[in-house]
């Protein structure tokens, strides 16, 4: 027996030198021999050469982490996790006569044959080895994932070798590959390949798009993702600005739109624009009144405004002849005009214009609100001598209604004149600034 430290941290493996005619050693002719090797004693009882338990009669036979483990003439230092399959107790065979022919060959008439050591069980292969026989003698194989030490079989750390492209198990005799999330082992068993979550079920509400080893989800427009990373939630874009519509916006499962108050009409998309219920028919006017567009509406107007003392002369002009005495101090004739605006329309704003359609020669005209604006919201603007502004002093909210008399006064010295024309002016506030 021969025993060696392999280095300083006194991880001994001790070795011995086993020699197959040792293993259980018959006496020679001669009945006096009692010597036997090393790592053997003799047994007077058996008549035989008995190995010694060195892990028994060495004291602290192995050192540091390393454990003891008897061996046939000696014995081995391993370390605590080695997986070690002990051999049985070789057999005490019984003295065999004298064999003329080599170790491991029988003779046979006259020459020696190969002696199958396998076949007849006359080997000391462990149970988990192999015998395998060869001339003259045989050979003890482990396991595919063992290798030899000695006459043990001790597990091949696989891992070792980075067989596995990701994650590597060892296992007894053999190992395993395992993959990262993401990831499928390929044929070899050995790489690792992308899987394509999206086509295997990813819990995606909407889009799903696959990356290496992982996925995404994305969700259409109009929809964001949710914490959870899977979920799209609709977006309400309402929420955001009071400026997406001109009236009011209405949410809808991924968009929004917008939408006008009645009397309106969408424009494009966003914007609210009037209905002409006059040019459209959509009015119950009679054949006696004039339907008068507005703001979110309609009006219907008598065809004749003309009152006492006034007579109708045309659509929309009255005249108050001279010759009735009531006439005297009214404006000769009266002009009926309508028009409409929005609410809280920006101020000061120029919003209608009087023009003179007659003038004498040498006549001087000026401009006035002669009745309707009690509290002030309008004034008038003299641009030359025949045309004037009427002008929005303050902003007005709706629906609301006005009705301006506005009248002309000419004075003319050469013809010793003086006299009026007047136009009433109905104004119609709409609901909305649009």
């Amino acid at each position: 027996m021969q025993g060696a430290c392999v280095s300083k941290l006194c991880v001994c493996i001790c070795v011995s030198v086993l020699l197959r005619s040792v293993i259980s050693q018959p006496p020679t002719e001669s009945d006096t021999y009692t010597e036997c090797t090393d790592g053997y004693h003799w047994d007077p009882q058996t008549e035989h050469c008995k190995d010694i338990n060195e892990c028994e009669t060495i004291q602290d036979a192995c050192k540091g982490e390393m454990k003891c483990f008897n061996h046939y003439g000696g014995y081995l230092c391993l370390p605590r996790s080695a997986s070690v399959i002990p051999a049985p107790e070789p057999p005490i065979t019984p003295t065999e006569p004298f064999n003329p022919c080599p170790l491991g060959y029988e003779p046979q008439g006259d020459s020696c044959v190969d002696v199958d050591e396998c076949e007849r069980d006359e080997h000391d292969c462990q149970p988990s080895q192999q015998c395998i026989n060869t001339l003259g003698a045989f050979t003890c194989q482990c396991p595919d994932g063992y290798r030899k030490v000695g006459t043990e079989c001790i597990d091949i750390d696989e891992c070792r070798y980075r067989y596995c492209q990701h994650r590597c198990v060892n296992v007894p005799g053999s190992f395993a590959c395992q993959c990262e999330p993401g990831f499928q082992l390929a044929g070899n068993n050995r790489s690792c390949i992308d899987v394509n979550e999206c086509d295997m079920g990813a819990p995606c509400s909407q889009r799903c798009y696959n990356t290496y080893g992982t996925f995404l989800c994305r969700c259409d427009q109009g929809y964001e993702l949710g914490p959870d990373g899977f979920a799209c939630n609709d977006i309400d874009e309402c929420s955001f600005s009071s400026y997406l519509c001109q009236y009011q916006c209405v949410n809808e499962p991924g968009k929004f739109s917008c939408v006008c108050p009645e009397g309106y009409q969408l424009l494009g998309t966003r914007l609210c624009q009037d209905i002409n219920e006059c040019e459209t028919g959509e009015h119950q006017c009679t054949e006696t009144q004039t339907c008068v567009n507005v703001h979110g509406r309609y009006q219907c107007v008598d065809s004749n405004r003309c009152q006492e003392p006034y007579v109708q002369v045309s659509e929309n002009r009255c005249v108050c002849p001279v010759s009735k005495p009531a006439c005297r101090d009214l404006p000769f004739s009266t002009v009926h005009r309508y028009m409409t605006i929005t609410s809280e329309r920006s101020v000061p704003s120029d919003i209608f214009q009087i023009q003179a359609t007659s003038v004498s020669p040498g006549a001087y005209n000026t401009f006035r609100i002669r009745s309707g604006d009690e509290n002030g919201d309008f004034y008038i603007r003299q641009i030359n001598n025949i045309s004037a502004m009427l002008v929005l002093a303050r902003a007005v909210s709706g629906p609301r209604e006005y009705t301006l008399d506005l009248e002309m006064v000419s004075v003319n010295p050469l013809l010793s004149y003086h006299g009026s024309s007047a136009l009433r002016l109905t104004i119609y506030v709409g609901p909305y600034t649009f």
